[in-house]
Formats: structure tokens, C-alpha cells, sequence
């Protein structure tokens, strides 16, 4: 691939952002790789856990403005298969059946804030700014907005959307779209580490069943949301990870993953 960069190391995937040159801008073709190379990582028996990261100075600058000029000479057909391209990216991993961790060392904006806030976590460091600037374009922040909704709610998600402001990582911590900040020198390792812990610590059948849960329960009315969750609870009892679990517990032995 010629904008991604796909590796794994000890159950770890990682899949790198490979534009430093543009800002790691995306494109048709940068879209395209990711889109291949998360369901490579999904479909990898090896991976366990997956890392967003990115080269250069920042993780990503949204979409490549070269390109949005581009698409402005295109047919509504055409621009609404491009960008059902990009939200079928942004829903991949937003339903992926492994943990995503962003590990962002440089500003995230536009679409680029739109890959951290479909990730399950984010590790940031402190110079980093985060800003979905749609809105100061004349351009609308379209697809990242159904999953930043569910992400902060309503009222945070306008604040961010509607006034175009970018914020440094402490505000964006604040909002929920961020977990931790941590120094450039300390964030490779950090990022490592907790994907590590997951990967030792939890049932990778577990971790995948309660992300899905996530998705779904929220679109549903309380009474089919709480059967459907009936439903799960009974399933996750009868699988073999619920009775290595149990056994193990029972037993006071540690429990590997």
C-alpha cells in the first residue's frame, strides 16, 4: 500500500498513516487502504488489539483539500459514492469486532478528528489540536456527526460542529473525544502498554461482544434494548471464554488470554 502502513508485534496490529508529506490528508486511495487494511487486522487471528497511528508532524488534516476541489466537478452519484466510501471507513471501525486505539501525536482535524472519534480510545499528546472546521469551509461535517452524537451527546456535539473552533487536547479530554494525554516522549509506550494489558487481561470474545452491545443498544426502545441484552447475557454464559473464566476464578488461578 502506498499511504498505509500495516504490522503486527506481539498481538498487537498496527496500521499507520503513511502521508506525512500532506498531512496525512485523505484521499480516495488513502481511504481505500485503510478500509483494506483494517479488514485485514480484523480477519488476522494474531491480532488481538489495533493501534491508529500516523508519521509526521501531524495524525491527520482531514480530507485533502486538492481532492475536495476535485470532487466539486463530479454528479451527485458520484460525490454520494464517494462519501458513502469514507462513512463506510468510519463505520468499519466504529463496528469492528477488535479494540481501535488512536495514538495521536499531532493535530487531528476535520476528518482526522472524525477517525479519532470513531476509535474506541485515544491517547494524545498535549500539543495536539482536535476540530471538526467543516463549517469554516462552507463543507458540513456530515458523517462524523452521527457518531460524535452518540460519542458526547447533542449539546457537546453542537458546540464542536457548529462553531468550527479547533481545541487543544486538554478541552478535547473535556469533551470525551480524547481518554488520556501523556508527553510525545512517553506516548508510544503508553499506548503499548494498555493495548497489552487488554490483550493479557480480557477476553478478546468479551471485549468484542460488549463493543457490539455498545453500537446497538443505544438505536433501540428499552424494553427490546433490555431483551436483547437478555438474550447476550445467556449467550456469553455458555462460551468458552465465560468457562475458562469461572473455572479459573474459582480455582484462584490467573486467567491467560
Amino acid at each position: 500500500m502506498e499511504y498505509v502502513k500495516y504490522t503486527i508485534d506481539n498481538r498487537i496490529g498496527y496500521i499507520t498513516l503513511n502521508r506525512p508529506e500532506k498531512r496525512n490528508a485523505l484521499n480516495h486511495k488513502f481511504v481505500t487502504e485503510l478500509k483494506a487494511a483494517f479488514e485485514s487486522a480484523e480477519a488476522d487471528k494474531n491480532v488481538k488489539v489495533i493501534i491508529l497511528k500516523a508519521e509526521g508532524d501531524s495524525f491527520c488534516a482531514g480530507a485533502d483539500l486538492e481532492y475536495l476541489k476535485s470532487l466539486q466537478k463530479f454528479t451527485f452519484e458520484e460525490n454520494l459514492q464517494d462519501s458513502t466510501h469514507l462513512m463506510e471507513l468510519f463505520k468499519i471501525i466504529y463496528s469492528l469486532d477488535k479494540i481501535v486505539i488512536a495514538q495521536v501525536q499531532g493535530h487531528a482535524i476535520a476528518g482526522g478528528c472524525g477517525l479519532v472519534s470513531v476509535c474506541d480510545f485515544a491517547f494524545s499528546v498535549p500539543e495536539a489540536n482536535y476540530g471538526y472546521t467543516e463549517t469554516r469551509i462552507g463543507f458540513v461535517p456530515a458523517i462524523v456527526m452521527v457518531f460524535l452524537i452518540r460519542k458526547i451527546g447533542e449539546a457537546k456535539a453542537k458546540e464542536l460542529l457548529l462553531t468550527g473552533n479547533a481545541i487543544k487536547a486538554k478541552d478535547a479530554k473535556d469533551f470525551g473525544i480524547i481518554n488520556w494525554i501523556v508527553e510525545e516522549k512517553e506516548l508510544e509506550i503508553s499506548v503499548k502498554e494498555f493495548a497489552e494489558k487488554l490483550c493479557k487481561n480480557n477476553s478478546e470474545m468479551s471485549m468484542q461482544l460488549t463493543k457490539e452491545m455498545m453500537a446497538n443498544v443505544q438505536s433501540m426502545p428499552l424494553e427490546e434494548a433490555l431483551q436483547y441484552a437478555c438474550k447476550k447475557n445467556a449467550e456469553a454464559r455458555n462460551s468458552e471464554d465465560c468457562k475458562k473464566g469461572i473455572n479459573a476464578f474459582l480455582k484462584k488461578e490467573k486467567i491467560v488470554w
